[in-house]
């Protein structure tokens, strides 16, 4: 059996652009948790054609912020966390109008490299024939370099796919949208991706058997 090592691409690009993580980046987060699994189920109920309430989807965010900022042992003044929801219910009512409402959530696939490291590869929603589309609750665009480089792992990943950033400002009022279609990853990047990847995977990946990753799996070779 062959054994192989593992990292995410979210490792991946936190071990490229490492920073110190502040209390403001905690918050981010968890409201960033709060909007994401939030979305998540209620676009799950609308693929069953399932009528979904904004004051359902704000209620459930709600939940999730209070139990994230619970779990950071984080404390907001009742005005301050007003305001994050009030941001996560512009980002909510932005993204139920949407193109992306009701799309799933791919399966995770495996980039191997090499035959020896390998990177499991998740967008944020699919349609299953022919885009991916990643999502931000902050205006990425143009790309920082740590988007820019999850969102090329993620070509790499279903590289049969049209990749979309899908971006919901939340710090904008009313919140902007911007989906904007991420040109084709070009030969050179992707050697570049992979080769980070490579390192990467070697330094901090977990050992697996490859035959039992459960995963579609889409095999590179680049010199080490």
């Amino acid at each position: 059996m062959a054994s192989i090592v593992t990292v995410a691409a979210h490792e991946v690009v936190r071990a490229t652009y490492p920073r110190p993580v502040t209390e403001s980046d905690e918050i981010g987060m968890a409201v960033g948790k709060a909007i994401d699994e939030t979305l998540a189920h209620f676009s799950w109920e609308a693929r069953d054609a399932r009528r979904t309430s904004l004051a359902a989807m704000n209620r459930r965010a709600a939940d999730v912020l209070d139990r994230e900022l619970a779990d950071a042992d984080l404390r907001l003044a009742p005005t301050e966390r007003d305001r994050q929801l009030e941001q996560i219910a512009g980002v909510l009512g932005a993204f139920r109008k949407s193109e992306v409402m009701g799309l799933g959530r791919p399966r995770s696939r495996l980039v191997l490299i090499n035959e020896h490291v390998g990177v499991y590869t998740q967008p944020d929603y699919w349609d299953g024939r022919e885009r991916f589309y990643e999502m931000k609750s902050y205006r990425a665009l143009p790309m920082p370099p740590d988007v820019e480089l999850q969102m090329r792992l993620f070509q790499l990943g279903f590289p049969d796919f049209q990749a979309y950033l899908a971006c919901f400002d939340r710090h904008a009022a009313p919140v902007t949208v911007t989906i904007e279609r991420i040109p084709s990853i070009e030969e050179r990047v992707a050697r570049e991706v992979l080769s980070i990847a490579l390192r990467v995977g070697t330094e901090h990946g977990v050992a697996k058997v490859l035959e039992y990753v459960d995963a579609p799996t889409v095999r590179y070779n680049v010199s080490a």
